[in-house]
């Protein structure tokens, strides 16, 4: 039954993803417990977006490469300067004192700015907490620059 559930769920993902279109694609420096850094594109949807992000981080004494998806309502503050804030999943390969596959929740807030050249500007917090696998809570600020297509 979970293997049919997340076969379903994958599916759905997919051909969401698949009818979107790019809108920006960069990178994020995170810092906090999920410091580190994340190849990072946003696929726009009507007036909300998907952001999907690949990021890595570590030291001598642990590491992980990380998956996430993030669903974002957004919206605009003043001119060019905006909001955006969504939930969504984490999915990671960790090494060092827990090593092993790890999924969870993760939330996202923060503020953007888009440049009239076509860059986006963004800053925002993402908590998140794994429960299957590696299990803990942790968070990170991050700062992101993406060219906005």
């Amino acid at each position: 039954m979970k293997k049919f559930i997340v076969a379903i769920v994958a599916v759905f993902a997919m051909s969401t993803v698949a009818n979107a279109q790019i809108s920006t694609l960069g990178v994020r420096g995170a810092f906090g417990s999920g410091a580190g850094a994340e190849l990072s594109a946003q696929w726009g949807m009507g007036g909300n977006r998907l952001e999907t992000d690949l990021g890595w981080a570590g030291n001598q004494n642990w590491g992980y490469i990380n998956l996430s998806g993030i669903w974002q309502w957004t919206g605009s503050i003043v001119g060019d300067f905006g909001w955006f804030a969504g939930v969504g999943a984490n999915l990671g390969i960790y090494n060092g004192a827990y090593s092993g596959f790890g999924l969870g929740l993760a939330g996202q807030a923060g503020l953007e700015y888009n440049f009239s050249i076509p860059l986006q500007v963004t800053l925002d917090v993402r908590p998140s907490w794994s429960f299957i696998g590696y299990s803990g809570f942790g968070w990170g600020v991050a700062l992101g620059l993406r060219y906005r297509f």
